[in-house]
């Protein structure tokens, strides 16, 4: 869509590491994580700046090919790539790197970064519905905390924690808004666009600009709605991509949809729908620390065993936003998301009775024609 303000959301990343090295020059703090399990409110409470750090590049990685085994996913290697050759600027810049044990590739290699930079590893259980993970989760938020603490040298109030909270709900609900506006039929935001304003969002260093501009958007493109403005038409075939993550750097399956005439209208992955539905209540009187370990817990990862609540999650987004086939995507050697593809496609085609697909890619584009050919098929598919 042709929106000034469009142009603003998308360039927030470019504009980050100059704002990081100000911001360093005054003084604040630069944490780095790579991880949706993270809770940000922390950096935020403490007036530091929190950026998602590199974890997709195309081409050789040098230090992976020589340090790592092959059969990695691209994700693991990468980040080790990036952060061992200095590739990845704002790891570069960073005090801080808060990371977490979702997967066994990506908790050994964060003992490696140990030996460069100063990595926070929290200890992320992986069974949802119990006290004891809770409890251990909690314990795990707590240490983060002292962490964080003891890197900006002052405690973190509880005020300044409830502060941070309500900042990022009201983050959250403007992302669910964003989101939602796809679920007109036809679709009013491309796939690839979403991808570039959900991306560079978190990047931003002064969150509340960004907050401002979000809105400004959203209603920019209520606007254009009510004069007629919309993505393809009422034949186009409606995708939903789930599966592993994706951003602006790695959106190869995005861009093959859209130019084989479909159209990406939710992304139930990290970044994307996925944590849309997490808020905190501000009006608990309980620890903070509590409220944040009951909120990360429920991110339905394919990590968690069973991750119901992803199940729950596409069925409702299958619905909402009229779908007409799903994707899932696996990055190669992702064995979670690669395994549970398998109850992902029998909630889609057995209960929801809609196309799937599932895909397993690298960030090369050296097999772009080979899955050119099955998307075809798949529009093909749902056209008929």
């Amino acid at each position: 869509m042709d929106s000034p303000i469009y142009e603003q959301l998308s360039s927030i990343r470019r504009q980050t590491l100059t704002d990081i090295i100000k911001a360093k020059n005054t003084g604040r703090t630069v944490m780095g994580y790579y991880c949706t399990y993270t809770p940000i409110e922390f950096a935020l409470a403490a007036d530091a700046i929190i950026v998602p750090l590199c974890a997709s590049k195309k081409g050789p990685l040098a230090a992976a090919d020589n340090d790592l085994p092959q059969n990695l996913c691209p994700i693991v290697r990468t980040i080790y790539d990036l952060a061992m050759t200095g590739s990845c600027p704002y790891f570069y810049q960073c005090d801080l790197v808060v990371a977490e044990t979702t997967c066994d590739g990506k908790k050994k290699i964060y003992e490696l970064l140990q030996r460069i930079k100063n990595v926070h590893i929290m200890n992320l259980p992986q069974v949802q519905e119990s006290l004891a993970s809770l409890s251990l989760w909690d314990s795990e938020i707590q240490r983060l905390k002292s962490a964080i603490e003891q890197q900006v040298k002052h405690s973190l109030s509880d005020d300044a924690i409830r502060q941070a909270i309500h900042l990022v709900n009201r983050e959250t609900t403007l992302r669910k808004e964003l989101f939602d506006l796809n679920r007109a039929n036809p679709a009013l935001i491309s796939g690839k666009e979403l991808i570039v304003i959900s991306s560079n969002l978190e990047f931003a260093v002064d969150r509340i600009e960004a907050i401002r501009m979000l809105q400004e958007y959203i209603a920019d493109v209520k606007v254009q709605a009510g004069q007629g403005y919309h993505i393809g038409n009422n034949s186009t075939p409606r995708i939903l991509l789930t599966g592993c993550p994706v951003g602006e750097d790695d959106d190869k399956v995005v861009t093959l949809v859209e130019e084989c005439g479909g159209q990406v209208v939710a992304f139930e992955t990290c970044g994307g729908y996925k944590t849309t539905g997490l808020y905190i209540d501000e009006t608990d009187p309980r620890d903070p620390v509590t409220l944040l370990a009951e909120k990360y817990l429920k991110v339905p990862c394919s990590v968690m065993s069973p991750n119901q609540g992803r199940m729950k999650l596409l069925e409702q987004m299958i619905t909402e936003f009229s779908i007409g086939g799903v994707i899932d995507l696996t990055w190669q050697a992702c064995h979670t998301y690669n395994i549970e593809s398998y109850t992902v496609a029998d909630l889609v085609k057995n209960k929801m009775g809609k196309a799937f697909l599932h895909l397993e890619t690298n960030f090369s584009d050296a097999d772009s024609e080979n899955l050119r050919v099955r998307i075809e098929a798949f529009m093909e598919m749902i056209r008929r």
